[in-house]
């Protein structure tokens, strides 16, 4: 079928404003957090805390050398089990239940225009997003993900999406402004780095597996993205609690707005096993498609060993967290070494190297 210019010109303005758009969001999700950016605790203030919470904490402290953060403990030790117990661990959070927001991530009621404004404006930019990647596949009368801009800017929708509609059941504003950072990236990204006219697809994409094993794809990575900023601010919380343990001045005051070092790892497990699952499936649909269009399942073209990395670093997260207790840090380490696999498969892959998928850009 022929290309529809027009359509593809309307779809690179909507993708114009979308960008645009989210840029306000991210202001908007940074004037949320910067009143709270200043707001330090002295040292040894106590709150809700007693004074006997801090005498355990500053004793297992001195013990150990230094505190650390609450999901650093081992979690197999138990009552009168040294430091680390769970009498150690419940003063901990009585410690840092003043410091961090609520663990379950509850909409509290606490009134946040600026949150609430970049909210409504980061679903205005999805709408806009949206309209852009319909029209770009409407205009070339094909699914949007045929190369590496498309593969940018519906991955980033995947991302968009998959906050906003996190944001139904749990209060993840304070992630908002390095998600909608990661997108206003992705898009720019897309529009500078992987400029690609409106066109039809090459034969050997013209394949029902292109919709199933690319869609995938590009769902795992923007679970993926989404899982690397929570990874993040994990790191920077974890260092905070560290801090307030140690009986100082936490710094970084707009970490209070954010969970607990913990918490976020719970949450970010979650979502990477959801990320791990259609990563799996990527792989196996596109060792099955390598067969239908080459007559061979596996043949170490430099794609498909990048995708089977990012498999095996994701693999061994889940399981060095499930089965051999990495959690905290280490954990959230092996997050971050996933993602940038990820984001080295697709840019330096695709631009560097040479391989059967080069045709494609993905």
């Amino acid at each position: 079928m022929p290309v529809n210019e027009t359509l593809g010109t309307w779809s690179e303005l909507f993708m114009l404003l979308a960008a645009m758009t989210y840029l306000v969001s991210f202001i908007a999700f940074a004037w949320d957090m910067a009143p709270h950016a200043k707001t330090l605790h002295a040292p040894g203030q106590t709150g809700r805390h007693t004074e006997a919470d801090r005498a355990l904490i500053g004793a297992a402290s001195a013990g150990a050398g230094n505190a650390r953060p609450l999901e650093a403990t081992d979690p197999r030790a138990g009552l009168g089990a040294g430091d680390r117990g769970r009498g150690y661990r419940a003063a901990a959070r009585s410690v840092l239940a003043e410091h961090v927001a609520d663990a379950q991530m509850r909409y509290t009621g606490e009134r946040r225009p600026a949150a609430r404004v970049a909210v409504t404006v980061m679903v205005l930019g999805f709408a806009l997003h949206t309209a852009a990647v319909v029209t770009r596949a409407i205009a070339a009368a094909r699914v949007p993900w045929g190369n590496m801009y498309e593969f940018s800017t519906t991955g980033a929708l995947v991302v968009a999406g998959v906050y906003l509609v996190s944001l139904w059941r749990r209060d993840l504003r304070f992630v908002g402004v390095l998600v909608s950072g990661l997108v206003v990236i992705m898009l720019t990204a897309a529009t500078i780095g992987f400029p690609t006219p409106v066109g039809p697809l090459v034969p050997a994409l013209q394949s029902w597996w292109l919709v199933i094993h690319v869609s995938i794809a590009v769902a795992a990575s923007g679970i993926f993205t989404i899982t690397f900023a929570m990874a993040v601010l994990q790191l920077l919380q974890a260092r905070r609690e560290r801090t307030i343990l140690a009986g100082e001045a936490p710094g970084m005051g707009f970490l209070a707005m954010v969970p607990s070092s913990q918490a976020l790892e719970n949450l970010s497990f979650r979502l990477n096993a959801v990320g791990f699952a259609f990563w799996t499936f990527t792989l196996a649909a596109g060792a099955i498609w390598a067969e239908q269009a080459w007559g061979r399942y596996w043949g170490w073209d430099v794609k498909e060993v990048w995708t089977f990395v990012i498999w095996v670093v994701y693999a061994a997260y889940m399981h060095a967290r499930a089965t051999r207790g990495w959690t905290g840090t280490r954990s959230a380490w092996l997050s971050i070494a996933g993602y940038l696999c990820v984001i080295f498969n697709f840019v330096v892959v695709n631009t560097v190297f040479t391989g059967l998928h080069s045709y494609s850009g993905l």
